[in-house]
């Protein structure tokens, strides 16, 4: 359990971690010199009869680092705010009520501190203020102690609070996610190298892991040499912990405070967030869409625009208390994850306003109002991630790429998300498609055959992209295959080569073509990559002019041939060696473009030709002219698996 002291400077916080566990958490010559904390301060005390530590995580009172203050209490699962007797309630036991409250931080307990300075009437006085102030905050109801650390009066009762809380303390809700620590100090060690330290927000790390960045350095991935968790050298750590790690293969001055060392398979950073928010019901003003804040999340700190999304004007506003959805557009990029807890300060950080959590780190840049959006963002707003995605589903008409939502829920696998799927779903690699929409993009796949049979009825039917595009244009690649894969296996479609059609819809040959199309075969094969022209044909067949053409058309409605330009064919096993070579062509180039001379080299076709077979394979939609190349779609499934 992480146990973080708040509250207004002087009032005793350092003091009193120093009379619970006998450490002295200002360790700068600067904080001894002033007697004032200025970093954040840790400190461990062990749990009777508990294999574990009890963190504390001593914060700055100084109004001027309050963003510290913040930086610590992120992560923290029990909060100390104090009071000194003295003083009552100050500006800063406000404002860090304020944070924690904002950072939903519900359990903790009040300590009126230096007790031994005052009468019990002022002690009494000071009591009864605290209990208005916390009137409506998340601390409401909290304990209240009476504690003198110089006299050691009340400390033994704070310590069994704190043990008894520590006992009560369920596992970390994020225990199974994705490692994710947020980097708060880094140092370099003699015998250990680059020391990182920080609160463990998910998943656990074990000596020997590799590891990445968020946002990512120059480093792709580092090493984990060594492990401390709550002050002790272990093997593994894990959520809930005050962790140090030594790191291999890396300087210090790589790193900067406010990154996040994590799972390779979560390293995500944005720089555009959507998130709920509540203002603070002390705040002065309305929070505007255009106003600039500074935004806490974990241990870094960013400016960032504000566009309030919930109103449907670009003038929309919240006022003191209110709670709504809003886009965080970034100065800089950051981790964050789905449920990320942040507080929202003035653009100067001279005052904290609001507070939220994050529910799209992945937030568009277009299209943020539209009802598919906050449709989106009601899916987001589920209390289970696996519940999220089920909601998602619901919704996402072109599927959920499930591993790019796992990664926004910080989840290193996507098991625990699919285990419990609907049935119907669509299922392909990375990617999730609902029941519902699966029977709209099969009606629209079959709607889309019928009108193609309707207009072009001496066609075979479209190839698999044209198809595509003419029914489910968005909808990813691999549900795409998934889906004609379904449709073929249950006979509601039928496939030829790479072309689509309905059973019903053959374009068949009469007798007197049938006749021709086996006199022609083993000419057709014989032409080679020269391709053969529909005169040459007939004379060596001895079959009408006129006849052999009305074939060859009809061979080609059939996807049998292909006619490359007019009156010139090759047989689809000739055009599909061809295509391989275009293939391997393109993926000889990092654009995936073909030229001319490479495929002519490639071939051994002379030039005129082999721009006819380009050219004609960019008509199919195998390639797209992209100036004097031709470029290779990603989208297109024509030839696929042929080799040359």
């Amino acid at each position: 359990m992480i146990v973080g002291t708040a509250g207004h400077i002087d009032h005793g916080k350092t003091t009193l971690v120093k009379a619970l566990t006998g450490v002295d958490t200002d360790r700068l010559p600067e904080e001894k010199r002033r007697g004032i904390s200025i970093e954040l301060g840790y400190a461990f005390l062990d749990v009777p009869e508990l294999a574990q530590r009890i963190g504390f995580i001593d914060v700055p009172g100084h109004e001027r680092l309050v963003h510290t203050m913040v930086a610590g209490a992120t992560g923290i699962d029990f909060a100390l705010l104090l009071v000194a007797a003295d003083d009552g309630v100050m500006p800063q036991t406000r404002e860090h009520l304020a944070v924690l409250s904002l950072l939903g931080i519900d359990r903790g307990a009040i300590v009126i501190t230096k007790t031994d300075h005052v009468e019990p009437a002022r002690i009494d006085a000071v009591a009864l203020e605290i209990g208005e102030v916390l009137q409506g905050t998340a601390l409401a109801g909290a304990p209240v102690l009476r504690v003198s650390a110089l006299r050691s009066e009340g400390i033994d009762e704070l310590r069994s609070l704190l043990f008894a809380a520590a006992r009560e303390a369920h596992a970390h809700e994020r225990l199974d996610a994705g490692f994710r620590l947020a980097i708060d100090r880094v140092f370099t060690l003699d015998g250990a190298g680059t020391v990182v330290t920080g609160t463990v927000h998910a998943g656990r790390v074990n000596v020997g892991d590799t590891l990445a960045f968020a946002p990512a350095t120059d480093a792709a991935t580092v090493r984990v040499r060594s492990v401390h968790a709550q002050n002790r050298a272990v093997i593994q750590a894990q959520a809930g912990d005050r962790c140090a790690l030594a790191l291999g293969g890396i300087a210090r001055d790589r790193i900067e405070r406010g990154q996040w060392l994590v799972a390779p398979r979560v390293a995500i950073s944005t720089q555009r967030i959507d998130a709920c928010i509540r203002l603070w019901p002390e705040q002065a003003r309305a929070l505007r869409s255009g106003d600039m804040v500074s935004v806490h999340l974990a241990s870094s700190a960013v400016q960032a625009s504000i566009a309030v999304l919930d109103a449907p004007s670009a003038q929309a506003a919240l006022a003191p208390g209110e709670t709504g959805r809003v886009q965080l557009v970034l100065n800089a990029p950051i981790g964050a994850w789905r449920r990320d807890r942040f507080v929202l300060r003035d653009a100067v950080a001279s005052s904290t306003i609001a507070g939220g959590y994050v529910l799209d780190p992945f937030a568009p840049v277009r299209y943020r109002r539209t009802p598919q959006r906050f449709a989106e963002l009601d899916a987001d707003a589920a209390s289970t991630a696996p519940e999220r995605l089920r909601a998602l589903l619901a919704i996402a008409s072109q599927g959920v790429d499930v591993r790019r939502f796992a990664a926004a829920e910080g989840l290193a696998e996507t098991s625990s998300l699919t285990v419990s799927l609907p049935r119907g779903c669509l299922q392909q690699g990375d990617y999730l498609l609902g029941e519902h929409h699966c029977v709209t993009a099969r009606d629209a796949v079959l709607r889309a055959l019928a009108r193609f049979h309707e207009r072009y009825p001496d066609e075979l039917g479209p190839d698999s992209a044209r198809l595509r595009r003419l029914s489910c244009p968005r909808l990813p690649e691999p549900l795409w295959n998934a889906l004609l894969d379904g449709l073929k296996a249950e006979g509601t479609i039928a496939l030829r080569a790479s072309f689509v059609h309905l059973p019903a819809h053959v374009a068949n040959l009469g007798a007197i073509e049938e006749r021709i199309a086996a006199k022609i075969a083993p000419h057709l094969a014989d032409a080679a990559f020269e391709g053969a022209w529909a005169r040459d044909l007939a004379r060596d067949t001895a079959e009408p002019e006129a006849l052999m053409r009305v074939t060859l058309a009809r061979l080609a409605k059939r996807g049998d041939v292909h006619q490359v330009v007019r009156d010139l064919y090759y047989p689809h096993a000739t055009m599909a060696r061809l295509v391989a070579i275009a293939r391997a062509a393109a993926a000889a180039n990092p654009d995936r473009a073909v030229t001319a001379a490479a495929f002519r080299d490639a071939s051994g076709l002379g030039r005129k030709r082999a721009i006819q077979v380009l050219e004609y394979l960019d008509r199919i939609g195998l390639l797209r002219r992209v100036g004097d190349t031709h470029r290779l779609r990603s989208d297109s499934s024509l030839f696929a698996g042929s080799a040359p």
